[in-house]
């Protein structure tokens, strides 16, 4: 049995079971946490950083969680419109005038949150690189013209909703999506997550261990190498290089059902308007979204590229997250929704 360190209550020891059954078998390294009301109920980790398993995963450890990400982008937003400085059926361009062309006009802000804007993606080529110039990119976007009558279909906006919605924040706030995030949200849940990560932090990162498959499947613009490089833990690309474990995951979307007061409860109610139900262009797949989510019931919840996932319930005010260092394209997600069942042995058993 692998070695799990940190805090489980004892009706959710099954939790900790399965994190356990995971690293001795697919898994490298991971964390595992569950907050109710806010509170950490489950808090475990272990394994290693490297897959020379060498270096163990410690507290702290924390790991590119890619489009786990968005949820953070979203609760930003959620945060601005909560407050009354973000009107979620505005034009994008009554924040953002440089927006209104190619067919955009009628765009609005609810349209980003919730993958029917028609941008699903970069019109002609473009390279990692561009990523890290915000500038260049967001003015891109800002030019092209939409897949589709913005609002009408659904799409899956795989990198493009970080610098959509964040240009945005920026346009509202004056500040980047990662210092918003870091100043209104991280820092007063006490969330160690990070857009654009800083150099103090590098000793703690639990580089990413690719697929055996490969670095990236056929079509994808972002391998796992690029996730090494010191431009992309600096940059900010907020719809896939969030830096943080399970603990932050789940303290900073635990905001939804109450944590640290940061949203009323109308306000974090919003995140259950339904955006878009049908068969996403993008993905082919049948899809439901909310403002920023994937929503089922009275749960909200997304996960990132490999396996790392996270899912809100608010009618057991339970945050449930899943971090890890291994890439896995088949059955990636199992590992993190093993985690959900079990917790939900734990708060309904």
């Amino acid at each position: 049995m692998t070695d799990i360190q940190g805090d489980c209550e004892d009706r959710f020891g099954k939790v900790r079971e399965v994190l356990a059954a995971s690293l001795g078998s697919a898994d490298v390294g991971a964390s595992v946490a569950v907050f109710v009301d806010g509170e950490p109920v489950v808090d475990l980790w272990g394994g290693y950083v490297d897959a020379a398993r060498t270096v163990a995963w410690e507290r702290d450890t924390i790991t590119t969680v890619w489009s786990t990400t968005k949820t953070m982008t979203a609760l930003c937003a959620l945060v601005l419109a909560d407050r009354g400085e973000l009107d979620l059926d505005a034009p994008v361009a009554a924040y953002w005038p440089e927006f209104a062309v190619a067919g955009k006009e009628s765009t609005l802000v609810r349209h980003l949150l919730g993958h029917t804007a028609g941008l699903p993606d970069f019109t002609g080529p473009i390279a990692v690189d561009d990523l890290f110039d915000w500038p260049a990119v967001t003015a891109r976007l800002a030019a092209q013209a939409p897949a589709w009558v913005p609002g009408t279909a659904g799409g899956y906006h795989s990198v493009t909703f970080g610098f959509l919605v964040g240009e945005v924040v920026r346009r509202v706030t004056g500040r980047s999506l990662g210092t918003f995030f870091a100043e209104e949200v991280a820092g007063p849940l006490g969330a160690d997550f990070h857009i654009g990560l800083a150099a103090e932090h590098d000793h703690r990162v639990a580089p990413l261990i690719p697929d055996p498959q490969g670095d990236k499947p056929p079509g994808f613009l972002v391998g796992v190498s690029d996730s090494y490089s010191e431009a992309w833990r600096r940059a900010e690309v907020p719809a896939i290089n969030g830096y943080g474990n399970a603990r932050s995951v789940a303290a900073a979307q635990s905001a939804l059902v109450g944590g640290g007061g940061l949203l009323s409860p109308a306000g974090a109610e919003r995140v259950f308007e339904e955006q878009f139900h049908g068969e996403d262009r993008v993905l082919g797949a049948p899809m439901r979204y909310s403002l920023g989510y994937r929503l089922e019931g009275r749960t909200c919840s997304w996960g990132g590229w490999g396996g790392s996932v996270v899912l809100v319930d608010a009618e057991h005010r339970m945050v449930v997250a899943y971090v890890m260092n291994q890439v896995l394209w088949d059955g990636g997600y199992d590992r993190g929704l093993g985690a959900v069942m079990a917790a939900y042995d734990g708060i309904t058993g």
